[in-house]
Parts: C-alpha cells; structure tokens; sequence
C-alpha cells in the first residue's frame, strides 16, 4: 500500500489563511495579557507612593495613570452623571462620576465615587452628595478613547444624566468646563461621600487573555493536522 501527498492549491491557500489568522489572534490576546502585566506592575508601584498634588494643567495624561492624587475642594453635581453597565457581585448598576472644583484651580476634577445599584431602569437613583468642602484621595483611571456605543448619544440641550461610556472629549464638549483629562477613583478608606469602591484591578482577567490565546493557536495546529490528514491519499497498487 502507498501513499501520496497531492495538496490541491485553493484548499492550502485557505488551510494558510486560516492558520496565519488564527496564530495572529493567538499572539493579539497574549499581547494583551503582556500588556495588562505591565499595567498591574504601574499600578501596584504607584498605589505605594504618597498622594500628590494636582497641577493647574496636565499636558502629559499617562504619566499620571494610576497616580496618587489629593485634592481639596467642592462637589458640583449639576453636571453628575451615572456611568451604566457597571456590575458589583452580579448586580447590574452605575458609577457615580461628580464634577470637583479644586480649591486653587480653574480646572475641574472628575471623580468617580464608585458603584451604586441600578434599582428601577425607569428611575434614575437618588445620589447624596457632600455640601460642603471635602478633600478627595484616589488614584488617576484614564477612559479607554475606544468604545463602542448601541446608539449615538442624543441631541438635545437636556443634560443627559446616563451615560453608555466615559466620553472625556463629549463631556468637556456638552458641560462647558474645563477638565483634567482623566477621572480620580475615589480611594476605599475616603469618607468624602463615596459609595461601593471595589475597584477593578489591571491584571484581572488576564488568565482569561492566555487560555484564549492557546485557544487560539490550537484551532491553527488542528487545522494544520486536518490539512496533512486529507492531503495525505492512499494509491492502490
């Protein structure tokens, strides 16, 4: 008995494709959890320093990722808004991000205040906030710039109190104010009118990268083995 190896040239063309593909997808999720190692690593070096002042200007935003920061000063609520599609121990809900005017500072902070429960989606909830001067620690969180959105934002001169993602560009836009360009995650042990503050960590999820990744590259092997199983043919004698 003998067997021949006569791979049809569409079938390999496609067979390469697919495995060159599937070992991209494998190598972009492990990137991603490359990428978040090295973000854990940022953010536990920047939890252990001391909180820093803010200054009046930011022109360098991600040298401020995960920075400790403490500031004095007023809530604004008028333009607070609720973050949706926040979740806490399988809870659907929203985080609360108030405008901060800094003492000493025509800038104004963002601060998210951390997680409320949604309750009734037909009304919005009702969020206590401090009157008078409060100090503020946290750490810097910079909005992802991509995002998908189900609609595009509506046009009108209502101020509108949920939001689908933190828009930096589209809340400087339709507020008025003059921002620091990221939002200040209200610490755990602060007392200045926070709410559920369990914070995300960058490396959660990151086993979850890896096993996609090796996913990834398995479908790419089998496909490899398929391809050399049919192409091999038995010639009778």
């Amino acid at each position: 008995m003998k067997y021949v190896f006569r791979p049809p040239l569409l079938p390999t063309i496609a067979a390469a494709l697919l495995v060159v593909g599937m070992a991209k997808l494998g190598f972009w999720q492990y990137d991603k959890a490359e990428q978040k190692k090295t973000l854990q690593a940022t953010f536990d070096a920047r939890l252990a320093e001391a909180p820093v002042a803010l200054p009046d200007r930011i022109t360098d935003p991600e040298s401020w990722r995960y920075r400790r920061i403490r500031a004095t000063g007023y809530y604004d609520p008028k333009f607070q808004i609720l973050l949706d599609n926040q979740v806490e121990n399988g809870m659907a809900g929203y985080h609360v991000i108030t405008p901060f005017r800094v003492e000493g500072a025509s800038t104004v902070l963002l601060v998210d205040r951390g997680w409320i429960p949604m309750g009734d989606r037909s009304r919005l909830p009702s969020v206590d906030t401090p009157a008078g001067k409060v100090e503020v620690i946290g750490f810097v969180w910079l909005p992802s710039t991509k995002f998908y959105e189900l609609a595009p934002p509506p046009v009108t001169t209502i101020w509108q109190t949920v939001w689908e993602n933190m828009d930096m560009a589209r809340y400087a836009k339709v507020s008025g104010l003059e921002i620091y360009p990221f939002v200040l995650r209200l610490d755990a042990s602060s007392t200045a009118g926070g709410f559920v503050r369990n914070w995300a960590r960058p490396a959660e999820r990151i086993e979850t990268h890896i096993g996609y990744a090796w996913q990834w590259w398995g479908f790419a092997i089998a496909v490899v083995a398929i391809w050399l199983f049919v192409n091999f043919k038995r010639v009778e004698p």
